[in-house]
């Protein structure tokens, strides 16, 4: 081959390999987007509103507006509403905290509103001190010979802000789907991703037990970022408002007989 030509063809090689190369840029379904915030909570005095209208009154959990697990395996939540209850088939807010109450009722079949024989907030250690973990009904099949439940029955406790009101959601999440929540949670810890600091949707999907009875599972998800100004203005919201509620002592409220 004639040595000029091979001299011009790599020329012409390296002159395309220095060439700038154009990126274009991909978009995901399940990257999380910015948040326009239009959550009241965070750009007011809503603090100053709830204190103001309480008049130094507990917060109690009869003010609250409750979501519990729909029965019979449906998947649309009934939320409280000015006209009454209304069906959603997701909820979408920021989760400001949450507990892991856990109780225990020595009747199979307790009356909604009745205390518990023993109680715990965080599933851990009950009111009397004593370490859940080593407690027999805390065993599974400590429920009854049918199934393999525990006689203490556990749950999760969400307190969600939604976008139009000072007060959060409080939205009661069974065992059966405590470990997806926790899973969630696993999932911002592992970005590093505070938990005020996304807005969360919350589904239902339809399961069926081992002994063949439809409940719902609840699906959690990620759908968008708050910007560092408003996840802090969320913690802060979240911290003052957590204070009402410890010093409401809604412990045993918390419980849910049933």
């Amino acid at each position: 081959m004639d040595n000029t030509k091979l001299k011009s063809r790599m020329s012409g090689k390296v002159q395309d390999l220095a060439a700038p190369v154009e990126v274009v840029a991909t978009t995901s379904d399940t990257a999380l987007i910015p948040v326009d915030s239009n959550y009241i909570a965070l750009g007011s005095n809503a603090m100053a509103i709830i204190k103001d209208n309480l008049k130094h009154q507990p917060l109690s959990y009869d003010l609250f507006d409750v979501v519990k697990s729909p029965s019979g395996g449906a998947t649309v939540f009934e939320v409280p509403g000015l006209a009454g209850a209304e069906a959603e088939k997701e909820l979408v807010g920021i989760i400001l905290d949450y507990t892991t109450p856990r109780a225990y009722w020595d009747t199979p079949d307790p009356v909604e509103g009745t205390p518990p024989v023993c109680m715990s907030r965080d599933s851990l250690i009950s009111q009397d001190g004593k370490a859940c973990a080593q407690c027999p009904l805390n065993t599974f099949g400590s429920k009854d010979g049918d199934s393999n439940a525990k006689a203490c029955k556990e749950s999760v406790l969400l307190f969600l802000l939604r976008p139009q009101s000072i007060m959060p959601l409080l939205v009661r999440v069974p065992v059966t789907s405590k470990p997806r929540f926790l899973r969630y949670m696993a999932r911002l810890v592992g970005t590093l991703t505070p938990l005020n600091g996304v807005v969360t949707k919350i589904t239902l999907e339809k399961a069926t037990s081992k002994q063949g009875k439809p409940y719902a599972l609840f699906n959690f998800n990620a759908v968008s970022v708050l910007s560092p100004e408003e996840t802090a203005n969320a913690r802060a919201f979240a911290e003052q408002f957590m204070e009402l509620v410890d010093a409401a002592d809604m412990d045993i409220e918390m419980a849910e007989a049933g």
